[in-house]
């Protein structure tokens, strides 16, 4: 098959295009024809080795978030038939003996993960348990399916599980053209919250108040924390959804009021905060919290409704498999409003729009 990988970390000339040969599932795993693979800040983190998830090892094909067509089952499979359209669940907890990947990690230390330490969808073929695929349902573009498993679950369990955001809360929610933050505005909002959003262009933030953001910041130009105090009456936000990490850190613990939450989920502009104030943390009773990895219980009901929500296809571009580091390159511009998507199957860049 053809795939992308890379054998040293470096910027986006170390991926190679290249042969290389078929996955071979195991007894309980399932063979899949990739159809679409969306593209994750992890991909571009990965590669230049600054943050590598316990685990890693070269050389690596990356891609998390999978989805297309079965075209192979292993001998005890009886849940998935071939033929069947599907997205695969990446992170690999709680698989079952019988399974290739069984046993390769767990929810904490050496989390093992399709396309993060496994390989993954940068390919034509994408081995996976069949514990962890779920069905794509009759007329849902498989580009749709293929935004849903890193970014959506990432933000539910972020939002929900640990933030415990509840119906008329605040939350404040960074680099709103991200995927993780396309799909946290979308549950927020459904949700019964009030979302504040914040990017880093003027048209991302027209963008954000398309898909359901309350309030807007470009958080370039304007101060983040005096915006969230102004719009909440002084009071600050109840929550921040935070993946990008150093560059608004001091800026979201200022904007959280009395007993606020952070939740962090990522660390895209880099892997180190300073607190700029512990006095306001201890006296207004801030909560840091680190969101963990989602238990293998919450990816079928998080599927199950999304695919009943009637959410918006957000996929920004497309590019062929072959263009991997073209658009590796235009998501780490930041030049991106939802998920960028590779098609294995062929294909060539375009806007979509959607």
């Amino acid at each position: 098959m053809q795939a992308v990988r890379y054998h040293c970390a470096g910027g986006s000339e170390v991926l190679e295009y290249c042969t290389v040969p078929d996955p071979s599932p195991g007894r309980l795993d399932v063979l899949v024809r990739v159809e679409a693979c969306a593209l994750n800040r992890l991909d571009i983190v990965q590669r230049e080795g600054w943050y590598q998830m316990p685990g890693f090892r070269y050389p690596h094909i990356p891609g998390m978030d999978v989805a297309g067509t079965v075209v192979e089952i292993g001998s005890a499979v009886a849940s998935v038939a071939v033929g069947d359209r599907v997205v695969i669940d990446p992170s690999l907890s709680g698989v079952p003996e019988g399974s290739n990947f069984a046993g390769k990690g767990d929810l904490f230390g050496e989390l093992a993960v399709i396309g993060a330490t496994e390989d993954g969808g940068y390919a034509e073929l994408c081995a996976a348990p069949a514990s962890h695929i779920h069905h794509v349902p009759d007329g849902m573009p498989i580009e749709h399916a293929a935004q849903f498993p890193t970014c959506w679950l990432t933000a539910s369990h972020a939002l929900f599980e640990v933030g415990h955001l509840q119906a008329g809360e605040t939350v404040l929610i960074h680099a709103a053209g991200a995927g993780v933050s396309v799909a946290g505005i979308h549950l927020a909002k459904r949700a019964g919250a009030i979302v504040l959003a914040t990017a880093g262009t003027d048209a991302k933030c027209e963008r954000a108040l398309g898909i359901g953001a309350d309030h807007v910041l470009n958080n370039r130009t304007g101060d983040v924390a005096g915006w969230a105090r102004g719009i909440t009456g002084g009071a600050g936000v109840n929550l921040v959804f935070d993946h990008v990490g150093t560059a608004l850190f001091g800026a979201s613990l200022f904007a959280l009021g009395v007993k606020g939450r952070l939740v962090a989920c990522g660390n895209s502009s880099g892997d180190h905060a300073t607190i700029p104030s512990l006095g306001y943390v201890f006296h207004s009773g801030i909560s840091i919290i680190g969101s963990d990895p989602y238990r293998p219980d919450e990816f079928a009901p998080a599927w199950k409704a999304f695919c009943e929500g009637d959410f918006p296809t957000l996929v920004d571009s497309e590019f062929a498999l072959a263009d991997a580091a073209a658009a590796q390159d235009k998501l780490a511009r930041n030049d991106v409003f939802g998920k960028i998507v590779l098609r294995p199957s062929g294909g060539s860049a375009h806007a979509a729009g959607r």
